[in-house]
């Protein structure tokens, strides 16, 4: 093992927390990645614009969706990228098109269900609601009611003695939030939050709002050695490529470009414009080596020699269901990023991936693991195999081992963010 320094500690996952809680909704994320991005001298394209080819790093927002590149001065155009991948949304719950209803006089709002969170988790907990409006004129503005708004009360048990034995919540019927008393008006909760975020109700013709969880992150247990906190799948991973690509861009002499792609609906199957099914990562790259001067040729080029490390959480062996985890494999918290293998492509990495991640992480002096699902166990997925098959890129599935996974509140190793995080630099640099 490396005895290189960290170029991160501590002060990262210090960090990571206040990026969870600025980042309610995937819009917000792209956001903070942008204003980070930016500090580190990145300049923001448009994809209707023509590009050039100049050197530095730019980067595309797509809705919920960021990707960013550094091109380092004197790059030809078949220069091979280096990519890390995440994802920006979590499961939750998100507004319906028309959101006001109540039944015995409690008001409500209607949601649905995104992705597969674990329902009971949002029970009793104080909520607050958080996304974008786009006006008549097509402008989109962030909102962030970030305080007690919005809750899903759970039934006593004195009504439901047999709850301890088993609960089942009906997805329509059972998670509605309530947030006040009286009438129903239609209108009502649109005309609140565009009060909130500054702008005329009238102009509000279209929302993307969604529910979050309010508890701060913290840190937990006696030695402070955990994080608890929201939103972990899959912000960690975002927080530390976005943290790994402004790292790596201030090295000269970089011998690939090293980019940053962080998808939006990987929760739901990624099948969006802004997901990794999408073509927004292959038209960034694909235009990228066009500004640069190249052509077919070069593209194909840089796509053969290009590698992604695809970043997202993983879990954790947990310690009251052990028998749940393959026997031989049992992740642990601050044991270092783990590499994730699925033999049936629900991971992407192969044995050559296998030697990339060891080579980076023993650059970086952390330490790794490895996790493989139980074989009795469905396996999940993740941006990795999409990304490998829809791009012809050599890819790496990773992350950091958590429990808790899709809960409203996540749990990890407090040192395992950075550890994270100086693996992918030395991923980037090469």
């Amino acid at each position: 093992m490396s005895s290189a320094p960290s170029r991160f500690d501590r002060g990262h996952t210090d960090d990571l927390m206040t990026f969870l809680t600025a980042s309610p909704s995937p819009y917000h994320v792209v956001a903070n990645a942008a204003e980070r991005l930016e500090k580190a001298g990145f300049r923001k394209v448009e994809e209707t614009d023509a590009w050039d080819g100049t050197w530095g790093g730019k980067y595309v927002i797509r809705g919920g969706a960021i990707i960013a590149w550094y091109v380092p001065e004197g790059a030809a155009p078949h220069t091979p990228f280096r990519i890390v991948g995440a994802h920006t949304d979590s499961p939750n719950l998100r507004v319906k098109p028309q959101p006001d209803f109540g039944r015995e006089g409690w008001r409500q709002v209607s949601v649905e269900i995104y992705g597969g969170p674990l329902l009971n988790s949002w029970l009793d907990r104080d909520l607050g609601l958080a996304g974008r409006l786009t006006l008549r004129d097509g402008s989109k503005h962030l909102v962030n009611v970030d305080r007690p708004l919005l809750r899903v009360p759970q039934l006593a048990i004195h009504l439901d003695r047999q709850v301890n034995e088993g609960m089942k919540l009906e997805r329509q019927r059972h998670m509605q939030p309530i947030w006040g008393l009286g009438e129903v008006h239609e209108g009502d909760l649109v005309s609140f939050v565009a009060d909130e975020a500054g702008v005329d109700a009238e102009d509000v013709a279209g929302w993307d709002l969604m529910v979050h969880a309010l508890e701060a992150p913290a840190y937990l247990g006696r030695d402070r050695e955990l994080l608890a906190g929201p939103r972990m799948d899959n912000l960690i991973s975002v927080h530390a490529c976005v943290a790994a690509l402004t790292a790596a861009a201030s090295r000269p002499g970089l011998p690939y470009i090293p980019v940053l792609a962080a998808f939006d609906h990987e929760e739901n199957g990624s099948e969006a414009d802004t997901g990794a099914h999408g073509p927004l990562l292959g038209n960034v790259l694909e235009r990228s080596v066009y500004a640069r001067g190249g052509g077919y040729e070069d593209k194909a080029r840089a796509l053969a020699g290009s590698v992604c490390l695809s970043s997202d959480v993983g879990h954790a062996v947990h310690p009251n269901y052990s028998e749940r985890h393959d026997p031989t494999h049992h992740p642990r918290p601050n044991g270092g990023p783990i590499l994730k293998v699925n033999v049936n492509q629900r991971y992407a990495t192969d044995g050559s991936g296998r030697a990339v991640f060891a080579t980076a992480c023993e650059k970086a002096g952390v330490p790794w693991q490895s996790f493989v699902s139980n074989n009795d166990m469905p396996c999940g997925t993740t941006i990795g195999p999409i990304t490998a098959a829809r791009h012809g890129i050599s890819t790496v599935d990773i992350g950091v081992a958590c429990l808790s996974m899709h809960s409203a509140r996540e749990l990890c190793g407090a040192e395992d963010p950075h550890h994270l995080a100086n693996a992918l630099v030395a991923f980037l640099e090469g």
